[in-house]
């Protein structure tokens, strides 16, 4: 192999955070033992919080960002960059995109494999367009309207030019099928379970999912405010950080901690009773695998990635249709009654399924098989 001929491209590197985490994971499969000298990671741009992961890894990926780009907000350098900003794929061997914007550099790519690894569809372009729409004031529609008809012209025209298409989650394949018609190999992310164990039970219930609208984080404070003797710890945040902090202003069983590090993360998980993730057709979802690694069972949703990862009844609890804060309150009697001894195991061996070394295998594999 030549150095500097396989690269992953992906939008940006903006959190320490689960796609991040598995962009790592596949820079360290593509460039082989010494990832610098193997393998070329382009992003638009690197934030800092991102940096001590970058640090550990020991990874510094190339910034297509300029001068002249850096007074635009992430989407739209994200967009300029990848759009015209490719030439170094010119001659490669094999680029794994990623993201929404870093595959509409593939038109770049004149040789080798291209390889997409999707962890979801830019649904604001999609399904949950109409959501978005409604949300805004009516003078903006049109402006949304033209943007995001560029973003699914231009995501499509990518996508279609991949000779390998990867994805997440039977869910995002499903996605795939229906939007655009095509037919995607499922690899579930790599969670790094090594890092998540049991430490006790300190009988609180956790919530990590960022503060947004579409994670449902105000049903489960809702839940907990109607059940005083039951503690729940919010360890995230997001935009609706003020909102849900003043909601539960006054009551004493529910935490806020806003967002912490990592160490601080294995640590809550790991004295968890359980932990509650209940999103809007969730892509994947890493957080209740973690959640297991650490034996820890999980009350979810019977929709989206979920379904692939929790079993209900055994390493958790999944609420049937929409969840209410009454759906939450009995899920959470009913985790009560199961047996934790039992429980414990079952979350552990179930966790084992979604291991950065099992996704390094197959992702070997597959591009060797190439």
């Amino acid at each position: 192999m030549r150095p500097g001929t396989r690269f992953i491209c992906y939008d940006y590197l903006q959190v320490a955070g689960g796609a991040e985490r598995v962009t790592l994971v596949m820079a360290e499969v593509l460039g082989g033992a010494e990832i610098l000298g193997g393998v070329e990671v382009l992003v638009s741009r690197v934030y800092p919080t991102v940096l001590p992961l970058l640090a550990a890894a020991r990874l510094k990926p190339r910034t297509l960002g300029r001068w002249f780009t850096r007074w635009l907000t992430r989407i739209p350098e994200a967009m300029v960059c990848f759009a015209w900003g490719g030439g170094a794929l010119a001659h490669a061997d094999i680029v794994i995109y990623s993201g929404f914007y870093a595959p509409w550099a593939v038109h770049w790519q004149k040789s080798g494999r291209r390889i997409y690894y999707g962890h979801s569809l830019p649904r604001f372009a999609y399904e949950l367009r109409e959501d978005y729409r409604r949300q805004m004031a009516p003078i903006l529609r049109p402006f949304f309207d033209l943007f995001t008809a560029v973003v699914r012209w231009r995501y499509a025209a990518a996508i279609k030019h991949m000779d390998l298409l990867l994805v997440n989650s039977e869910n995002v394949a499903r996605r795939m099928q229906r939007y655009l018609g095509l037919r995607a190999q499922v690899l579930h992310p790599p969670v790094d379970i090594g890092s998540f164990r049991w430490l006790g039970d300190h009988g609180y219930y956790l919530s990590v999912a960022r503060l947004e609208p579409l994670k449902r984080v105000e049903i489960i404070i809702d839940a907990f405010m109607a059940m005083p003797d039951r503690r729940l710890i919010v360890a995230s945040g997001g935009s609706q950080f003020e909102r849900l902090k003043a909601m539960a202003s006054g009551v004493t069983n529910i935490e806020f901690t806003n967002w912490v590090d990592e160490r601080e993360m294995q640590h809550l998980i790991g004295y968890a009773r359980a932990t509650i993730y209940v999103p809007v057709d969730e892509d994947f979802g890493m957080s209740p695998v973690e959640s297991m690694a650490a034996g820890k069972p999980v009350i979810g949703v019977a929709e989206g990635g979920l379904l692939e990862t929790i079993r209900h009844g055994e390493t958790g609890w999944l609420i049937e249709g929409a969840p209410t804060a009454e759906a939450v309150c009995v899920a959470v009697e009913r985790l009560e009654a199961m047996d934790p001894g039992l429980t414990r195991c079952a979350c552990e061996q179930q966790a084992q399924l979604f291991g950065s070394d099992r996704f390094a295998r197959s992702l070997k594999e597959i591009i060797d098989a190439l």
